[in-house]
């Protein structure tokens, strides 16, 4: 009766979703754990090729390990420190923008009979006075020892990674090869009792066919593992190359237009667009919000606007599912849910990670042998 409670296909699904529905509550209430794991095992694959190089020339595994998180670490003091100065010297500049900023929120409300007092006098000094600095300062001290802390977790978690994969890897295929042998053998000993004409080439027979099938099915996990490390590889670098690209060339436009702080914005582009479908839309309101705010004039901000635009479009809507969308093969439509249901999870780390997770997600259930299991794949595929 319990059995045939199990097989019965509604009850089968609602155990499923129950299970996905906890998996995420975990996920989100251990994400201080899970967000630094996830990083460094991508990091992982990031730094497998200069690994493998490494490893090729006869180089110790503690000391690539050891240059890994150097350059980790130069990395991450390299963009921090350029950030720090950048807002250092944004934020010197702002009693101007502030002043030009009110009167813009001024002049809008008069031109549109704005009655009330707030918006006809608008102060951004008097909103900003109304801030208690002290709950802020706490806030942002917290925020940068929290960055720091998760830094060196990822750190952490990344050199264990590092010198571990290799005995996850081997414990994953021998459980997997295992499990999935076991059936066969068990039917290959059956047969043999059955018939007894066969008994005499059963060892030979035997120790064949078991073989056969682990070399099979180890065939199929090396293929899979690779698989996810060659598209998630290939994505993280593609991924950042394309920002990149969009980052410098937003930068220089902006130079050209005079606009300030030119390099913050190209940051903003370089970063917001890991973020698939919202982080584009984010890092073009940005500038314009300060081309407005320099300049004052909204025909201006529209013809910056329609090149940056412009440039997006090109780089992420036609170069980049030219470079990337046709390795990971995603559906559009699913990239937009992962991109809200990671969100949900991990907030903007969540978005910033949800491309590759789905995509290893996707991976390993095509590899499924379950009917279900890929159909789902098919659903998620283009």
């Amino acid at each position: 009766m319990a059995k045939r409670i199990i097989q019965d296909k509604t009850v089968k699904f609602f155990i499923v979703v129950m299970g996905l529905v906890f998996i995420t509550i975990i996920l989100k209430e251990l994400q201080n754990i899970f967000i630094p794991f996830v990083i460094a095992y991508l990091l992982y694959f990031l730094f497998n090729p200069l690994n493998s190089f490494f490893e090729r020339k006869g180089i110790p595994l503690g000391i690539t390990v050891l240059l890994d998180v150097i350059i980790i670490a130069l990395l991450a003091w390299g963009i921090s420190f350029f950030m720090i100065d950048s807002f250092s010297r944004f934020g010197s500049q702002f009693p101007i923008y502030a002043e030009k900023l009110n009167k813009i929120v001024r002049d809008t409300a008069v031109s549109l009979g704005i009655s009330d007092q707030f918006f006809k006098n608008f102060s951004i000094q008097s909103l900003i006075e109304s801030i208690d600095y002290k709950l802020l300062a706490g806030n942002l001290f917290n925020s940068t020892f929290s960055i720091l802390g998760n830094i060196l977790f990822v750190l952490f978690f990344f050199v264990f990674v590092v010198t571990g994969h290799q005995s996850t890897y081997e414990s994953i295929k021998k459980r997997y090869v295992y499990q999935k042998v076991r059936p066969e053998l068990k039917k290959i000993k059956k047969k043999y009792k059955t018939n007894p004409e066969l008994r005499t080439e059963a060892a030979h027979n035997l120790e064949s066919n078991l073989n056969s099938e682990k070399l099979k099915k180890e065939e199929k996990l090396t293929s899979t593992f690779k698989e996810i490390n060659e598209q998630i590889k290939k994505y993280i670098v593609s991924k950042i190359l394309l920002n990149f690209s969009a980052g410098i060339i937003v930068t220089a436009i902006l130079a050209l237009f005079g606009l300030d702080f030119p390099i913050i914005w190209g940051l903003f582009t370089f970063l917001f667009n890991f973020i698939p479908t919202i982080g584009s839309a984010i890092a073009l309101i940005l500038p314009l919000l300060m081309v407005l705010i320099q300049f004052g004039s909204i025909g201006y901000a529209l013809l910056i606007a329609l090149i940056i635009i412009g440039v997006q479009t090109l780089i992420f809507n036609f170069l980049e599912p030219a470079i990337i969308g046709k390795s990971l093969n995603l559906n559009p439509l699913l990239i937009l849910l992962a991109v809200l249901v990671w969100g949900y999870i991990w907030g903007i780390i969540g978005m910033l990670l949800a491309v590759p997770l789905t995509a290893i997600i996707k991976i390993i259930i095509s590899n499924s042998e379950s009917p279900d299991l890929q159909f789902i794949s098919d659903l998620m595929g283009k």
